[in-house]
């Protein structure tokens, strides 16, 4: 078939086509009664006076079309009928197939007609199968975000229930003095501590990454969330005779969330505390840049390989030489959450026996 279309005149400008060679009966659509286009072999046949011209939306249908068109009805129904099978659950495999059938069927449709309002509504279908598939994905990621939580969960609580298995198992079977009693006790106070901090944790970061507690920017002293989180270490610091010094502006404002910067400073200067040993220094800078302000920790503790800068902010993750100190590999993942969310970033610089500066940005606007 070869079409040509007409833009001359101030009737055919609206709506007119016409085909200069067609060896098959052409079908046109309908607006209201009136047919939008049609041509001469399709005259005699329907028994009109003359080609009619309406002014109006509808499009040409060509024979080919049609069968396409048959064909997406079916996938359509195909679609519905998995939908209705599978809970109304519209990501459930027994979708894909027909997703997938869809998604053929459309583009073959916007491929034979690109210029008709039939393939703009095509396009548009398109679209939103491409929403529904890229959805779908996401979908199959959260899955095995939550997957891997879990096992990180599992393993996370697998160690201090056992030892409370087993320093309970101990006290019931065995005979011992009040004073081992009391040691066998303290034991498993210190697991469940240990349980506690690590539920705590976990309820803080899916408060977070499931928006039940939104980060919400205000104008907020620099200086008041930094000593807001100063004084969770302070007294840890003091034990062990760390030196600590701040360098910040008491007007230094910039806009951020309170209370969840405050947690993630808190979590840098836990981690300075924990890992610098005693008679060290921790030394804390703020000063406003030109786009971002810095907020920069940094110790003269035992350091951190340049190889595993990036796996210290996954969740759960620990260094090897960190065993005999206590933590779940939570708060520097945290810490990055709250910051990028926002729009910052945080920096480490760090080597073995050389100490750590880990550096908050925190957008000016």
């Amino acid at each position: 078939m070869a079409e040509e279309k007409y833009r001359d005149g101030a009737e055919w400008r609206l709506y007119t086509g016409a085909v200069s060679a067609a060896a098959f009966l052409m079908v046109t659509a309908l607006t209201g009664a009136f047919f939008i286009y049609t041509h001469s072999l399709a005259v005699l046949y329907m028994g009109l006076a003359a080609i009619s011209i309406a002014v109006g939306w509808g499009c040409l249908i060509l024979t080919g079309l049609r069968r396409h068109l048959d064909q997406f009805m079916t996938a359509t129904g195909e679609l519905m009928d998995a939908v209705m099978a599978s809970g109304n659950t519209l990501y459930e495999d027994t979708a894909g197939p027909a997703l997938q059938q869809m998604g053929h069927l459309l583009r073959n449709i916007t491929d034979l007609e690109e210029d008709t309002l039939l393939s703009r509504l095509g396009n548009r279908i398109l679209r939103l199968y491409e929403v529904v598939q890229n959805s779908r994905s996401r979908v199959e990621e959260e899955k095995q975000r939550l997957q891997e939580l879990v096992s990180d969960i599992s393993h996370q609580v697998k160690t201090p229930a056992a030892n409370l298995k087993m320093l309970g198992n101990t006290l019931l079977t065995h005979t011992m003095p009040p004073q081992k009693q009391k040691e066998f006790l303290e034991a498993m106070n210190g697991q469940v501590e240990k349980l506690d901090f690590l539920m705590q944790a976990l309820v803080r970061t899916s408060r977070l990454e499931s928006g039940i507690l939104a980060i919400r920017k205000q104008q907020e002293s620099l200086y008041e969330t930094l000593a807001s989180a100063l004084g969770g270490i302070l007294f840890t610091a003091e034990a062990k005779d760390i030196h600590v010094e701040v360098e910040c502006p008491e007007h230094l404002i910039v806009p951020h969330d309170h209370q969840w910067t405050a947690e993630a400073i808190f979590n840098l200067l836990d981690n300075a505390v924990k890992y610098t040993p005693s008679g060290g220094k921790i030394h804390i800078k703020a000063e406003k840049q030109e786009m971002y302000t810095r907020l920069e920790i940094t110790d003269t503790g035992k350091g951190i390989p340049e190889t595993n800068h990036a796996a210290i902010f996954q969740r759960f993750y620990r260094e090897e030489n960190t065993a005999d100190t206590q933590g779940l590999g939570l708060g520097l993942y945290l810490t990055r959450e709250i910051i990028t969310r926002q729009g910052g970033y945080v920096k480490v610089t760090s080597a073995p026996n050389q100490g750590s500066t880990f550096s908050i940005y925190l957008l000016n606007r």
